[in-house]
């Protein structure tokens, strides 16, 4: 099979020098554990590591919807703080927070009236400082929005620029004295706004604005308005952040005739946000919110010195269009269209988020498919997509939840779990806008589901349906049942986290005798996994076959296969998430029975024959995939990585697979 273009080559094993290996454990007579008690193999995400992100599982936190520790009514930081035991739990190496900032909340936050500040319902800053502080002792990560490209019409830049023409903080927005400017860009929020323009009376023009009305769009052509964002990047960074996922970055400059998007000035100065990032806070990180094709999104790593990592949205409606078309045509292809990106920076994965399902980078005839299978009432789209959780869009079917995030965690990029998902919560389509995916999180079934300490009003009303209602929804329900899916996710990033081939690794379809099948292969070094989804609703029995490249990396190996009629000496390989076994048959094909959406994580690096003895044979651990600097591989031979570092100290360097 054709490698796809977003895998890069076998030979690319990009790990910075000071990652740190664990040894290979070994039990008297030879026989390595099994993966479920085998700790070694795992890598630490630790403070030395600059680039934990390619490995780090994501949980994105509106804090507002999280926790209210202080009876407001609002979640606030001390109460995201309280919950921190929980989430590492879950197994997150890295909270992301929503906005923070003090806003109108026209959007949520994204509506920033101050870029220095705490919004009075979520605390002050010293509550930031100690969040941040209690997220560090727990070896986690925390990185929040920033919001470069508007802010509030409340905020005192825009009120002062409106007083006159003279003003100096005039230029920090965009204005126009008629609306046939920059006519080629399109609406974003084209359900409830007319124009990208609106007249400011007091102004006495129009001003700039690709979202709402109320955020005016700032103007990156302004070097002062740069500093001033360089200046929020220090602030932030100087109280111990991790990094910023970055919002809206395609929009930042406006120039005549084109788009208004993706302009190479953009780049210019990201590119100079990414210095800063790098020259003063090595390890922090920038992620990159664009909604577009992946051959789009590609330019904003730019050469490795632009953003660490970005979203890779038109994967994520094609999961959902896979497995309610029980093929998995349309998510090779859209892995098909995603390019090869540099060896420091990582997609970004999710199955939903604070937004809307969006439905952008579909075609329109599966926009429309799309619709009617997964938002068959009115009220649950919005703009160009689908206002709703993963629970309902799923039909609340745990096996396909399961298998949504079986392909989440397997496939290229760093996942994302949004707020209550994990827990299975349902939404509300009768808010507004899209409140209705952000209502309050369901700690247990008491009133108000946990959520606050006091009697008054909530932002939001609780969830509190016959299905989704926090008395039978909620995170104590899930943490009592050994079956729920809490459980679930937590042991597949458990699993997740001990194979570095699902963070660093290429990505290879494999073929199978049925397209309800979506198998792959992911592969770092001797660390080989592949992945078996079944899309179908039926029992399916299949054919999975391996690529010639397995073969000759194993026979190198001294791996015997099979010989016909001989079950012992079959070649095996084993699920990491149930310890099943299955056989490899002479020819390279795994013969499979699954049930409806079942899904299997095969370690091909346990791949050989149990052999005469009956024993299997060593499988190689990670220790191998480090390579001595030249000249030191006879005295280094046979021996683990941390006797290698005794001889010579930061190795590093990675070695290359050989040809195969």
């Amino acid at each position: 099979m054709t490698q796809p273009k977003s895998a890069p080559s076998e030979g690319q094993n990009n790990l910075p020098d000071n990652y740190e290996y664990e040894d290979s454990v070994i039990i008297p007579g030879g026989e390595s554990l099994d993966y479920d008690e085998h700790t070694a193999a795992e890598l630490s995400i630790n403070s030395r590591n600059n680039m934990w992100y390619k490995e780090a599982v994501f949980y994105e936190v509106y804090v507002r919807a999280f926790c209210d520790l202080q009876g407001t009514g609002h979640g606030n930081l001390a109460g995201l703080t309280s919950k921190l035991d929980y989430l590492h739990a879950l197994g997150v190496d890295c909270v992301w927070l929503l906005p923070i900032y003090p806003s109108p909340l026209k959007d949520d936050g994204y509506d920033v009236a101050d870029y220095c500040n705490i919004h009075q319902d979520y605390g002050r800053l010293e509550d930031f400082k100690t969040l941040v502080a209690a997220v560090h002792e727990r070896n986690m990560k925390i990185i929040a929005d920033m919001i470069p490209n508007h802010c509030s019409n409340a905020h005192m830049w825009f009120q002062e620029a409106r007083k006159s023409r003279d003003n100096p903080y005039r230029d920090y927005f965009v204005w126009s004295d008629s609306i046939e400017k920059y006519k080629e860009a399109r609406i974003i929020f084209c359900d409830v706004e007319p124009s990208n323009w609106t007249w400011d009376e007091q102004a006495g023009q129009y001003y700039w604005h690709r979202f709402f009305a109320e955020q005016p769009d700032l103007n990156f052509d302004n070097p002062q308005l740069q500093d001033e964002m360089i200046g929020v990047l220090k602030f932030w960074m100087d109280l111990g952040i991790d990094g910023f996922r970055v919002d809206a970055v395609p929009y930042l400059f406006e120039r005549e005739n084109t788009s208004c998007e993706n302009l190479p000035e953009t780049h210019h100065f990201l590119k100079r946000m990414r210095k800063f990032i790098d020259d003063n806070y090595p390890g922090c990180i920038l992620l990159a919110e664009a909604c577009q094709m992946p051959e789009e999104v590609r330019e904003y790593f730019g050469d490795g010195d632009e953003f660490h990592m970005g979203f890779h949205f038109p994967v994520m409606p094609r999961i959902y269009m896979g497995i309610k078309r029980e093929d998995s045509t349309c998510i090779k292809d859209i892995m098909a269209q995603t390019p090869a990106i540099p060896p420091n920076c990582q997609w970004v994965t999710f199955l939903r988020n604070h937004d809307e399902l969006t439905l952008e980078m579909v075609t329109p005839e599966e926009r429309k498919w799309m619709w009617e299978q997964y938002a068959p009432e009115p009220r649950m789209k919005i703009n160009m997509g689908i206002r709703r959780r993963l629970a309902p869009l799923m039909d609340n079917d745990r096996r396909r939840i399961d298998l949504a995030y079986s392909l989440l965690f397997t496939m290229p990029g760093s996942p994302i779990i949004y707020y209550g998902d994990e827990i299975g919560m349902g939404d509300n389509i009768w808010l507004n806008d899209r409140h209705g995916v952000r209502t309050p999180m369901q700690w247990d079934g008491t009133p108000n589901g946990g959520f606050t300490l006091g009697t008054n009003p909530l932002y939001s009303p609780m969830i509190n349906d016959e299905l989704f209602g926090y008395e039978r929804v909620n995170v104590e329900a899930n943490l009592k049942d050994p079956s729920s899916l809490f459980h679930c996710i937590r042991m597949m990033i458990n699993r997740r986290r001990k194979h570095i081939s699902f963070g660093h690794g290429s990505f290879q379809w494999v073929h199978a005798s049925t397209t309800k099948l979506a198998c792959f292969i992911r592969a770092f070094g001797i660390d080989r996994m592949l992945a078996v989804h079944n899309l179908s609703k039926d029992r399916l029995s299949a054919s999975v076959y391996l690529p010639s490249n397995e073969y000759r990396l194993n026979e190198s190996a001294g791996y015997v296969f099979g010989k016909e009629g001989n079950d012992m000496a079959a070649p095996k390989v084993i699920d990491v998430l149930t310890n099943a076994v299955f056989n490899v048959s002479g020819k390279g094909s795994i013969e499979l029975t699954l049930e409806p959406y079942q899904f299997l994580w095969l370690n091909l690096g346990e791949l050989g024959g149990m052999g005469e003895s009956g024993q299997k044979p060593q499988p190689k651990r990670r220790a191998s995939v480090v390579a001595p600097p030249s000249g030191m591989g006879a005295g280094l031979a046979g021996k683990t990585h941390t006797e290698a570092e005794n001889v010579g100290n930061n190795m590093g360097t990675i070695a290359e697979e050989p040809e195969k």
